[in-house]
C-alpha cells in the first residue's frame, strides 16, 4: 500500500465514509454524479482505462469526426471540483473483504466502507481458430477504435462477426472508414432478439441496399491466410470469405473476474448476483451495470445501468429505492435505417394477437402485439419508420387501454382521424427519458420548483441529455404542464420581437418590408441583437434576394457573410469557387492552381467536391476573386446559410452501373438553387444508381437514380447529429423532381426556426414526413403555386456576390487594411511555412514573435487608419 494512498484513506476514514468505485464507464460515472453532491462521502474512482468516462452510446461518431474530448462525460477538473479522487490505468486485481481493501495492478491499496463494482462487460470473441491473428479486433473502447482505424488504413475489405445491435453499429463504423463491409451472423436473421422474422428481413434488405453485404447462418470454422486479402474466413458450409480486417462484435460477457476470484456470488452463466438494492453477497459491496446479474438477467443497455447506479447511491445514503428490472425496448438508427422494438416483439405471450403493416415500396414494416382482449399493447416492431414509437412505448409501459381500432395506431392515415395519445393521458409515473429514468412526475416537480422552459427542465432533471431520443416528448410534456399553470409558452425569436421566425417571415413578405430598420420600427422594439439581426437578414435574403452587403443589410451579417468568406482559426479566410456537381474544366483548374501558387494558399478538395483555398488575407480577397471570376467561376457560398454543394457521381455518362445522368441533374439542381438563402446551410447529392457513390441519403436533399426516374430523399444531414434522409417520393421524372424540391425547400425556408437544419425541422414538425408529403405532393394547404412562384423569384434574381463586389469601388474599400488607403502594412507578417503542409497555429505564431493581421480577427469597426 503506497504511503500517499494509505495516508489519504486513513485521513478520510475518520471524517467520511470511503466509497471506492471500480470502473469509470457511463454507469460508474453516473453513480459518482448521484453521490458526489453529498459531502458525507469521499469517493475514489479506480479506472482501468487511460481516460475518464466517455459516451459509449455515440462511440461510432468517433469515425465521423468526433474526438475523445467530444465524447467525454467529465473532466479531471470537474472531478476535482466535486472532491472526487481518481486514478487512471488503475486496474483492480485484489479485494480483501475482511480488511475492506482493494489493490491495483500497480500495488496501490485503498480502503473502503462501501465498494461499487461497475466493471461493465467485455466483447465475446467466439473460440475460432485464428481469432488471435493480426487485424482481428474488437469494438468496445476508444483505444479499440484507434486500432480499427489504423487497421482499416491498410485494407480494403472488412468483416463484422455478429449481426446484433453492436455488430451492425460496428459495420457502420467500417463502412464510414471506406471499407467494403460484410456482416457475418451465425443465426438465420439480424437482431434476432429485438426483431421478428419479417422485420429482420426488411432490415437486411435496407442494409444491403446501403452497400453492406449480409451473410446469415454462417458458422466460421477457422481463419487462415487469404489469397487476395489478409484473411480467409472458412465457413462450416464449405464457403469462404476473404477480408483484410475482422471485427468481432458477437455479444458481450459480464466482467465479473473480481467476483469470481474473491468469493462473491456469481450466476451460473456469469454475472455478479445482486438484490433489489444492487448489493452483492457481501452487503458492503455493490455491483451495477453490465457486470451485475439481477433476477438471472444481465441488462445490456445504459438506461438500466443508470437506474442501478441511482438505486445503489440511494441505498448507501439510507434511501429505500429498489431496482425491480427495466424495460429493454429500444429505438435507434442502424446505418440510417430506423428500428424500434418494444416488449414482446415475438408475440410469445399466450393468446397474443398481431396487427401488421408492410409497405415494400417505401421499405416500412410495423407490427403491434396486443393482448387477447385487444386492450393492452404487449410489444411492437418498427423498421423503416419509428414515428409511432414514443406513443406505442407509453401504451405498453403504462398499461394505457388501446383504442377500439388499435391497428390504426400503425396504419397510414386514410382521411379519417388517426388516434393519438396526448401527453395529458400519461400518468405521472410514465418514463419520459429512459436513459436517465426521468418520469413525467419528475418534470412536473421541476416546473413546480420554478422551471419555466425546456432548458430549465433539462438542467434540473437531466432529461434528454443521454441519447436525446426523448427530446420531442420532453418538450410536449413541458409545454403542456406550463400551459396548465397559465404560463405562456413563448415562441418569440428574442426580446426585440414578439414573433417567431415564421411570423416574421409572413410579416416581411405581406408588408413588403425590405430592411431591418423598417421592420423593428413597425413591429419590434430596441435596436436588435445578435439573434434577431442575422435571422431577419436571412429572411430578407430568402424573400427579396438583394445584395447582402448593401448598406442597410450589412449590419445584419455575421463575419463570414461580411467578408464573403469563411474566417479560419488564424484570422485568414478561405476561398471556395463553385463547381456545380463537382464538374470543372482543365482551364479553370489551371487558374485555381495559379492563384493558389501566387498567393501561397493551402489547397484541399472538400467533401462537397470543390477546391478550397485557405490562408487568404482580407486585402487579397478581391484580387483573388477577380482572377477566378474572369475565368468564368463564381462564389460557392461556402460562407452562407444557403446551398453549399450538390455532390455527384459520374452517373450514366461514364459509369457502367449508372442508370441516369446524375451529373447533368446535379449541375441543373446546383445552378437552380445556388442563390437560395435559408435558415441553415443546405447540401444536396445526386447518385446515378442505388450503389449510392454520392452518399445522397446523408444530405438535406438526396436524389438517387432508378431505372424509372429518380427517388427523392429529404432532410438528411451529416452534422452533429447525423441523420439519413427519409424517402419522400419514388420514380420521379426530371420536372416533377424539381417541382417537389422547389416546394419542399420553400416550405422549409418559410416554416423553420432560425439556424434549424432540415433534419431537426422535419423531426419537430407535427405530422413529420407524412404531413410534408401531403403538402408537397397533394397540395394539402393549397400553397404550392405560391411556393413555386417564390422559388422562381429566387432563381431569377440570382447574382454572384463576389462579382457584384469587385465591380463596386465603394464595396472594395471594405477589404483594405487601412480605411483611408489602398496600401498594406509591411510590418504585419504572416506565417507561410507549413510543417507537413499544416498551417501554423496561433500559439506557434505568438511564440515566434510574429504578428498576425488584427484586422481579420475583429469586426469592421476596428479597421486601422494608415499613419500620417
Amino acid at each position: 500500500m503506497s504511503s500517499n494512498a494509505q495516508t489519504q484513506s486513513k485521513t478520510f476514514s475518520k471524517k467520511k465514509q470511503n466509497i471506492i468505485v471500480v470502473g469509470n464507464g457511463m454507469v460508474g460515472h453516473h453513480f459518482v454524479e448521484q453521490l458526489a453532491q453529498d459531502d458525507s462521502y469521499h469517493i475514489t474512482v479506480l479506472s482501468a482505462e487511460s481516460r475518464l468516462a466517455y459516451d459509449r452510446v455515440h462511440l461510432s461518431e468517433y469515425f465521423a469526426g468526433k474526438t475523445a474530448d467530444d465524447l467525454a462525460l467529465t473532466t479531471p477538473e470537474t472531478y476535482r471540483q466535486l472532491g472526487v479522487e481518481f486514478h487512471l490505468d488503475a486496474k483492480v486485481t485484489q479485494i480483501d473483504k475482511a480488511s475492506k481493501v482493494v489493490t491495483t495492478e500497480q500495488g496501490q491499496s485503498f480502503s473502503y466502507d462501501k465498494l461499487i463494482l461497475a466493471t461493465g462487460s467485455y466483447p465475446f470473441v467466439p473460440p475460432i481458430p485464428g481469432k488471435e491473428r493480426e487485424h482481428c479486433l474488437v469494438y468496445r473502447t476508444i483505444d479499440d477504435l484507434d486500432d480499427i482505424q489504423a487497421s482499416a488504413n491498410t485494407g480494403k475489405v472488412g468483416v463484422v462477426v455478429g449481426g446484433g445491435l453492436l455488430g451492425l453499429e460496428a459495420a457502420n463504423a467500417l463502412k464510414e472508414l471506406g471499407l467494403d463491409t460484410h456482416v457475418v451472423e451465425f443465426a438465420p436473421q439480424l437482431m434476432g432478439i429485438q426483431l421478428d422474422q419479417s422485420g429482420s428481413a426488411l432490415l437486411k434488405k435496407k442494409i444491403e441496399d446501403l452497400g453492406v453485404t449480409v451473410h446469415t447462418e454462417k458458422a466460421t470454422k477457422q481463419i487462415v491466410d487469404g489469397e487476395s486479402a489478409v484473411h480467409r474466413m472458412e465457413f462450416a458450409d464449405g464457403s469462404h470469405l476473404e477480408t483484410d480486417l475482422i471485427l468481432f462484435s458477437a455479444g458481450i460477457r459480464p466482467y465479473d473476474n473480481l467476483a469470481r476470484e474473491f468469493d462473491i456470488e456469481i450466476g451460473e452463466r456469469g454475472g455478479i448476483v445482486v438484490n433489489n438494492q444492487c448489493q452483492t453477497s457481501d452487503q458492503d459491496i455493490y455491483a451495477i451495470g453490465e457486470c451485475a446479474l439481477w433476477n438471472n438477467f444481465i441488462f445490456g443497455l445504459v438506461a438500466p445501468g443508470y437506474t442501478m447506479a441511482k438505486v445503489a447511491a440511494s441505498h448507501i445514503q439510507g434511501g429505500e429505492e429498489s431496482f425491480t428490472g427495466a424495460d429493454m425496448s429500444t429505438k435507434l438508427k442502424l446505418m440510417g435505417v430506423e428500428v424500434g422494438s418494444i416488449g414482446d416483439a415475438h408475440a410469445k405471450t399466450q393468446g397474443a394477437q398481431c396487427f401488421t403493416y408492410q409497405n415494400d415500396r417505401d421499405g416500412v414494416y410495423k407490427k403491434m402485439v396486443v393482448s387477447q382482449d385487444g386492450k393492452t399493447l404487449l410489444g411492437a416492431v418498427l423498421v423503416g419508420d419509428t414515428s409511432e414509437y414514443d406513443a406505442l412505448l407509453q401504451y405498453a409501459l403504462n398499461g394505457i387501454e388501446l383504442p377500439d381500432n388499435p391497428d390504426a395506431l400503425i396504419l397510414p392515415s386514410s382521411g379519417g382521424e388517426k388516434p393519438t395519445l396526448g401527453v395529458d393521458s400519461l400518468p405521472d409515473s410514465a418514463t419520459i427519458c429512459s436513459c436517465l429514468n426521468v418520469t413525467k412526475g419528475d418534470i412536473i416537480a421541476a416546473i413546480d420548483c420554478g422551471a419555466v422552459d425546456v432548458g430549465d427542465v433539462k438542467s434540473s432533471t437531466k432529461a434528454s441529455t443521454g441519447c436525446g431520443g426523448c427530446t420531442a416528448l420532453l418538450k410536449n410534456v413541458t409545454d403542456s404542464e406550463l400551459a396548465k399553470r397559465g404560463v405562456e409558452v413563448s415562441t418569440d425569436i428574442c426580446n426585440h420581437f414578439a414573433y417567431s421566425r415564421t411570423e416574421l417571415f409572413h410579416i416581411i413578405k405581406a408588408e413588403k418590408i425590405r430592411n431591418f430598420d423598417t421592420l423593428i420600427e413597425k413591429h419590434g422594439k430596441g435596436v436588435g441583437c445578435e439573434i434577431c439581426k442575422p435571422a431577419v437578414g436571412s429572411i430578407l435574403a430568402s424573400i427579396w434576394n438583394d445584395y447582402i452587403l448593401q448598406d442597410d443589410h450589412l449590419p445584419l451579417q455575421d463575419t463570414n457573410d461580411t467578408y464573403l468568406g469563411n474566417m479560419q482559426k488564424d484570422g485568414t479566410y478561405s476561398v471556395v469557387p463553385r463547381m456545380p456537381g463537382g464538374e470543372v474544366t482543365p482551364d479553370k483548374l489551371i487558374v485555381i492552381g495559379e492563384v493558389a501558387k501566387e498567393y501561397n494558399l493551402y489547397t484541399k478538395v472538400t467533401g462537397g467536391q470543390r477546391i478550397d483555398l485557405f490562408g487568404a488575407r482580407i486585402d487579397q480577397l478581391p484580387a483573388i476573386w477577380e482572377r477566378l471570376i474572369a475565368a468564368g467561376m463564381e462564389t460557392g457560398h461556402a460562407y452562407g446559410k444557403s446551398l453549399r454543394t450538390v455532390k455527384s457521381c459520374v452517373g450514366s455518362t461514364w459509369c457502367r452501373y449508372g442508370v441516369q445522368d446524375s451529373m447533368s441533374m446535379a449541375i441543373r439542381l446546383e445552378n437552380r438553387y445556388k442563390g437560395l438563402r435559408s435558415p441553415h446551410k443546405i447540401k444536396f447529392a445526386v447518385s446515378g444508381c442505388t450503389r449510392e457513390c454520392a452518399e445522397a441519403q446523408s444530405k438535406d436533399i438526396g436524389v438517387i437514380a432508378t431505372e424509372n426516374g429518380w427517388n427523392l430523399y429529404v432532410s438528411g444531414n451529416g452534422g452533429m447529429k447525423p441523420r439519413h434522409g427519409d424517402l419522400f417520393a419514388t420514380d420521379l421524372d426530371d420536372e416533377t423532381l424539381v417541382k417537389y424540391i422547389d416546394r419542399y425547400l420553400m416550405f422549409y425556408v418559410l416554416m423553420a426556426d432560425r439556424l434549424q437544419r432540415t433534419s431537426v425541422w422535419l423531426e419537430s414538425l407535427e405530422g413529420g414526413l407524412e404531413y410534408m408529403q401531403k403538402v408537397v405532393i397533394d397540395d394539402h394547404l393549397g400553397v404550392n403555386d405560391e411556393l413555386e412562384k417564390q422559388m422562381e423569384a429566387v432563381v431569377a434574381t440570382y447574382q454572384c456576390e463576389w462579382k457584384t463586389t469587385i465591380e463596386s469601388p465603394e464595396q472594395l474599400k471594405r477589404f483594405r487594411q487601412f480605411v483611408n488607403s489602398d496600401k498594406t502594412d509591411s510590418s504585419i507578417q504572416f506565417i507561410t511555412e507549413r510543417e507537413q503542409i499544416r498551417p501554423a497555429t496561433l500559439e506557434e505564431k505568438a511564440a515566434s514573435g510574429l504578428l498576425i493581421d488584427t484586422v481579420t480577427l475583429e469586426s469592421v469597426s476596428t479597421q486601422q487608419t494608415e499613419p500620417a
